[in-house]
């Protein structure tokens, strides 16, 4: 339907316009905006452009550290290739020909060997100061890691002679395989802590019918002949000493041989006299006459021969010494322990 200028109303709009605009306003003439629905609107339109600001700062942000991130990353990245590719260089040169044939890098650094290599080394030196921990003197067992007191402590002076003395020296009686057990006990006599880091020397002299060449001295060691020592765990490679305190050092005396027998030859206590009758013929007047003796019967006794070992410990320090005798004893071996904290 066509609608000429004289059908158009005062604002311009077609009579159809009108009439569907009056039927809208007469919709909703009835409607009305809640209480406070302005005020909302007023304080709601700003905080949607503020939000809107605040979006457009933050993907602003992102953009740009997106684009400062990036050439860092790809730097960063490059370098860690070079690393890479120079360190796996370095393993396959050593490989072939040994250490020593990489580049120099700057620094002085052989990079053949890398900084695993400098760690491998620094692994070794650890290694080589455990070693020094682990025990003192001869034979296997001498210390423990897993005991508490096998290192000394730092700060703890050694001990030195004048601050150490002979507590007790003993030695058992023979058990049934003719084994003597002893003990040698010293104690802190002074009036300040020190560390004991090793057991002292042993030595031994002979007397009698002993044979310096038949004996000698070994470290106790699990399963050798003197069971009844105690286990080389028990040994301390480091033990403070607080005044009054002690440690022990224990021994094993174990004969190879038994001592010679000598043989004494006695006179028979009862002699058996023998009358020796002794005749002669008589002549040219001369008369026959007996002469009567005794003879003496002797007796061969065997004795043991007499020998003893004399076993003596020396401490660390150089002094004092404890000894004890062993009688009855001419060949065998001494065996000793390390540092045993005294009961």
């Amino acid at each position: 339907m066509n609608h000429g200028p004289d059908d158009q109303g005062p604002h311009g709009l077609d009579s159809d316009e009108l009439a569907l605009r009056r039927m809208l306003q007469h919709a909703v003439e009835e409607i009305e905006p809640r209480d406070g629905t302005l005020d909302h609107l007023r304080r709601a339109v700003p905080a949607r452009r503020a939000r809107k600001r605040q979006a457009l700062v933050g993907v602003a942000a992102a953009c740009l550290f997106v684009g400062t991130a990036v050439p860092a990353l790809v730097h960063v990245s490059n370098v860690t290739d070079s690393s890479v590719n120079s360190s796996n260089a370095g393993h396959g040169e050593q490989a072939q020909g040994g250490a020593g044939q990489g580049e120099v890098a700057e620094g002085g650094e052989n990079t053949s060997g890398g900084s695993s290599g400098k760690t491998q080394d620094e692994g070794k030196g650890s290694e080589k100061d455990e070693d020094k921990d682990t025990g003192t003197g001869p034979g296997t067992g001498s210390g423990s890691p897993d005991n508490p007191l096998a290192t000394s402590p730092v700060g703890v002076a050694a001990c030195t002679a004048d601050q150490l003395g002979v507590a007790n020296q003993t030695a058992d009686v023979p058990d049934l395989s003719g084994t003597v057990y002893g003990t040698f006990r010293f104690s802190n006599i002074s009036t300040a802590d020190c560390t004991v880091n090793g057991p002292g020397t042993l030595g031994f002299t002979t007397s009698g019918a002993a044979d310096a060449t038949k004996i000698s001295s070994l470290r106790h060691v699990a399963g050798d002949a003197a069971a009844g020592l105690p286990d080389p765990s028990q040994e301390l490679t480091g033990l403070v000493l607080k005044p009054g305190d002690a440690y022990d050092v224990k021994f094993a005396w174990v004969p190879s041989e038994t001592c010679p027998t000598t043989s004494d030859p006695s006179p028979d206590p009862t002699p058996d006299p023998t009358p020796t009758e002794n005749t002669t013929g008589a002549t040219e007047g001369t008369s026959t006459g007996g002469d009567t003796g005794t003879s003496t019967q002797l007796m061969t006794a065997e004795t043991t021969a007499d020998g003893s070992v004399t076993i003596t410990n020396t401490t660390e320090a150089g002094a004092p010494t404890a000894m004890v005798v062993v009688s009855n004893a001419c060949a065998g071996t001494i065996y000793w322990t390390g540092v045993l904290a005294g009961a």
